[in-house]
């Protein structure tokens, strides 16, 4: 009788957890379906080749807001990816080290700050001095809003990672940080890229700071020290607009985003399991 109602208890709970499951995706779903039969309308051949159009008048595309929206991303995962994972290793690998506690804080702080908020930061901090706005400034704004969710990524991977794998590599006379370069961000490579990824998602859809830095601009630039577009701006300038040409690009540029992101993931989780 015991190990029937343990049986029963048993495909109850998975029941629930199946249950829970689906509540949570299923506005998920709904979300993405809406932004798919919205967007789907407005990717065509011009929406990737072609700058904007002028105000009030039809067609167009997005191709600076594409390009910028790769170069910015890629400065900031580059910025905040270096920072994060310096700030993760040290905190777990070196737990008796002064500078933990003021750096966890700083961490804890960061992850609760609003998005705007860091644009302001980047503007104070790049802008100003600068001069001017720029692709440079925007990826600083969103390197920022990076750099806590990596360090708590990387810092609780390599948590879970055996002391004995420490352990063996200082046996073998290797120094410290050559143990912890060789063999165990190796091992830990796949929440690191989990870490990244999640990372990149925050911040790849914020519009907010790059109202601050990179301001915008209807034409194609490669300057990373000069004004530029990206998708999260324009979506949201064109989302407000009267006209209905271009708030039917600001759907299909929030599903274009959306499909990059979710190709990052699956090329990255692809080429993780082939090495």
């Amino acid at each position: 009788m015991n190990l029937r109602r343990r049986y029963l208890r048993d495909r109850v709970m998975v029941a629930l957890v199946y249950l829970g499951t689906l509540l949570v995706l299923l506005p998920l779903g709904f979300i993405l379906l809406h932004v798919f039969t919205q967007g789907i309308g407005a990717l065509d051949w011009a929406f990737f080749t072609q700058p904007p159009a002028p105000p009030g008048e039809g067609g167009g595309g997005m191709l600076p807001a594409i390009v910028g929206t790769f170069i910015i991303d890629l400065m900031a995962l580059a910025m905040g990816g270096l920072l994060g994972l310096g700030g993760g290793v040290l905190m777990a690998e070196y737990p008796d080290h002064p500078l933990n506690r003021p750096l966890r804080l700083v961490a804890n702080v960061l992850g609760g700050v609003p998005a705007i908020l860091m644009g302001l930061f980047a503007f104070v901090l790049v802008v100003e001095p600068m001069g001017g706005f720029s692709a440079f400034s925007g990826a600083v704004a969103l390197a920022v809003l990076m750099i806590p969710i990596i360090m708590r990524a990387t810092e609780e991977v390599l948590r879970i990672l055996p002391w004995e794998l420490r352990e063996a590599g200082l046996a073998l006379g290797l120094p410290r940080w050559r143990v912890t370069l060789s063999l165990i961000l190796p091992a830990a490579k796949g929440g690191i890229v989990t870490g990244l990824l999640l990372a990149l998602a925050r911040a790849a859809g914020e519009a907010a700071p790059l109202l601050f830095t990179a301001f915008g601009n209807p034409f194609l630039s490669f300057d990373p020290l000069g004004p530029m577009d990206s998708l999260p701006l324009k979506i949201y300038v064109y989302a407000i607009s009267p006209y209905e040409d271009w708030i039917r690009q600001a759907w299909g540029a929030a599903l274009l985003l959306a499909l990059l992101l979710m190709v990052t993931n699956y090329l990255a989780r692809r080429a993780m399991r082939r090495s």
